[in-house]
């Protein structure tokens, strides 16, 4: 990316409010993923993670600030859209850190289209596979064997609200994130687990840029009050405060971060 996003790498400052934790956060090698882990990093968290191979450059990068940071880092390379694989980084994480107490879903795939007839159906699966089917298949294998007061924060959009036409496989997918987290968290609060998502408007991330077409990079995000789009290092305090305990009365609940555009 020609303007790199500010993932915190200069200024976040931790307060050790997640000391002793373990997190497993999917996407974490660039964007939101990346801003998360530096954060949960510094306030005192281990962090697994989850990534596609081809972004294992990136993904050392954001090993290399955690560990920075004074935690450990385990790298998790794999495609979440097999329920196999999920299941085997909940395995692992248990083998290696003993514990799991902070799920991120954030990983999420999208493209733009101007019609309904570009959409192929293997696109629509690959897009519900990404960022639903994944989301559920971890949950499910991380769930069980999470202790009272861990949390689950799942990485929603503006789009479930605000649906882009442009945006049509990724939009309704973000929409099914916002159910799922609401019917997610009754079922598990009496498992003493709290499930909330976190519902970014416009955010600059490598998403971006490879996903917009030309010519509409540089308007990006400027149909906000701010006239910008948000960088990645302003979602993550969100994510810290729902993972953290100073959050214990709040589940089934979607923090929008949109710039002022809209009340979720």
């Amino acid at each position: 990316m020609q303007q790199r996003p500010d993932h915190g790498e200069q200024s976040y400052r931790g307060l050790g409010r997640l000391a002793g934790k373990t997190a497993l956060i999917t996407g974490g090698d660039s964007g939101i993923g990346r801003a998360v882990a530096i954060a949960f990093a510094r306030e005192g968290a281990d962090v697994a993670i989850a990534y596609l191979p081809e972004e294992e450059t990136d993904a050392q990068e954001t090993k290399r600030w955690v560990e920075e940071a004074g935690r450990k880092s385990f790298t998790m390379p794999g495609d979440i859209r097999d329920e196999n694989h999920c299941r085997d980084l909940v395995e692992q994480i248990f083998a290696e850190a003993g514990h799991l107490d902070i799920l991120v879903n954030n990983a999420a795939y999208q493209m733009t289209y101007q019609s309904i007839e570009e959409i192929s159906a293997e696109e629509w699966d690959r897009t519900f596979r990404t960022n639903v089917y994944s989301m559920f298949y971890l949950c499910k294998a991380a769930a069980p064997r999470m202790k009272p007061g861990s949390v689950i924060i799942n990485t929603a959009s503006i789009q479930a609200f605000l649906p882009n036409p442009g945006l049509l496989a990724y939009a309704p997918t973000k929409a099914a994130i916002v159910n799922f987290t609401k019917a997610l968290s009754k079922l598990l609060l009496k498992d003493g687990i709290r499930v909330n998502a976190v519902a970014p408007g416009p955010v600059w991330t490598p998403l971006i840029p490879s996903t917009t077409p030309e010519g509409k990079i540089e308007k990006f995000g400027g149909n906000t009050p701010y006239e910008r789009p948000a960088q990645p290092a302003e979602l993550a305090p969100l994510y810290v405060f729902l993972a953290s305990s100073e959050s214990s009365y709040v589940t089934g609940e979607v923090f929008g971060a949109t710039g002022g555009k809209t009340p979720l």
